[in-house]
């Protein structure tokens, strides 16, 4: 599939087009109820990478997205979602817009946020009573998206093109169920080929206790360096809140296991074998806006002697928003060969009108050793968002991210990152 795109003034060229249809004649209802939405997010990012051979990034970018919802040819429960997004530079701007080493400039760290214009959104959606089924471009986000994410937090977001369907029919029942055939991430590449169907249920028995299953059954063509990707990932997660006193204790337990894959690889008649495991504990104390909070993440590895002489595979999530976990550097957005150990703590305030703060120490070790040795480093992210006051919709973040590196090959050189945003949301 090629990719679909389209410039800013296509993208408004088209909302103008459907006003123009909406106020034609009442005889033939094609498109009603409709809504638009938008979003401007200006960004300050600039990337410090100790000693790499490289010069600073400072990378000045705006995120410009229109869409479109609206109802079909009258009838209740049809409806059709358009999103087009363009992401821009602005003068200043230095920086390496991709890693790939044949693109993007290479005399600068990397921020991953390259110029691009394209739909992000186009489906078909129906609603009868609790089920909803759309098929199409869609943006897909699953329980806090440590496997299926949007990966929002870059300029331009990642769509997968599915057929989905997911039910609430039963109270505290919620289920997804999809079959991706495509997906575009984050960079400006062609749409990618896949062959995946993704599972998830969860339920939720009262406050203190909500139970997630899932299935993901991933094929994937081209995920990382020109390297195709399937496994079969499969785990449950428990969570909740438990009142304490004049504290609530919110906690997250998650196991899972990444096995051969269901489906052959793209363009191959083997399937990939694979053997991986992951964990996660975490539990927050909070009380009066102020929270504290400890945890621990496992993604399993493999010897990186003989190339995985112990028969193990090391757990990977190429569909996840990486961002949002192993610390804000991103160091980690390719599981390490030896695996990943993640143990962290946090700190956060937050109050109406005063915004929220919130500051997490990470350190990083290697499941297995690497070279015979397993210090991956350690992190220091701190963060403060807040609505800006008398522009509704209006948001500010400031954002940092301090990387020491370790003693494994890869993670030894210190990173630093500072974030300024502004996103406005209509």
């Amino acid at each position: 599939m090629k990719k679909i795109t389209l410039s800013a003034v296509a993208v408004l060229s088209l909302a103008g087009g459907f006003s123009s249809i909406l106020s034609a004649s009442d005889d033939f209802t094609l498109f009603s109820n409709s809504k638009i939405n938008g979003e401007v997010k200006a960004r300050y990012e600039s990337v410090d990478v100790e000693n790499n051979g490289k010069m600073n990034a400072n990378a000045y970018t705006v995120r410009l997205m229109l869409g479109l919802e609206t109802t079909l040819l009258g009838v209740d429960g049809l409806t059709m979602k358009v999103d087009g997004t363009t992401v821009q530079t602005i003068g200043g701007t230095k920086y390496d817009n991709d890693p790939s080493p044949t693109l993007g400039d290479a005399r600068y760290q990397v921020v991953a946020d390259p110029e691009q214009t394209r739909f992000t959104q186009g489906y078909l959606q129906y609603k009868y009573g609790g089920t909803t089924a759309k098929v199409g471009r869609q943006l897909v986000n699953l329980d806090a998206q440590r496997f299926i994410g949007s990966v929002d937090w870059r300029q331009m977001p990642m769509s997968l093109d599915a057929v989905s369907v997911a039910n609430t029919s039963i109270p505290g029942l919620n289920l997804f169920g999809a079959y991706m055939y495509g997906y575009d991430a984050i960079f400006d590449r062609p749409t990618q080929d896949s062959k995946s169907v993704i599972l998830n249920a969860s339920y939720k028995v009262n406050e203190m206790l909500k139970i997630t299953a899932y299935d993901y059954m991933l094929s994937l063509e081209n995920f990382s360096a020109a390297a195709n990707f399937a496994a079969d990932t499969y785990g449950l997660s428990l969570t909740g809140d438990l009142p304490a006193g004049p504290f609530k204790i919110s906690y997250h337990g998650e196991y899972a296991k990444q096995t051969d894959s269901t489906f052959k690889k793209i363009n191959s008649n083997d399937k990939a074998q694979n053997d991986a495991t992951y964990y996660n504990i975490e539990a927050t104390a909070s009380m009066l806006g102020v929270s504290l909070g400890a945890g621990q993440e496992l993604l399993s590895g493999t010897s990186d002697e003989g190339m995985g002489t112990d028969g193990k595979t090391k757990f990977q999530t190429p569909l996840a928003t990486l961002h949002k976990f192993n610390g804000t550097a991103d160091m980690f957005l390719a599981t390490p060969t030896g695996g990943l150990l993640d143990t962290y703590a946090t700190v956060g305030y937050g109050a109406a009108g005063l915004g929220k703060a919130l500051a997490t120490y990470h350190t990083f070790e290697t499941d297995v050793a690497m070279g015979g040795k397993s210090d991956l480093g350690s992190e220091l992210d701190l963060q403060y968002s807040n609505a800006i006051p008398s522009v509704k919709g209006l948001n500010g973040l400031v954002k940092a991210a301090f990387y020491s590196g370790g003693d494994v090959t890869n993670y030894t050189k210190d990173k630093d990152i500072l974030w300024i945003e502004l996103d406005y949301k209509f």
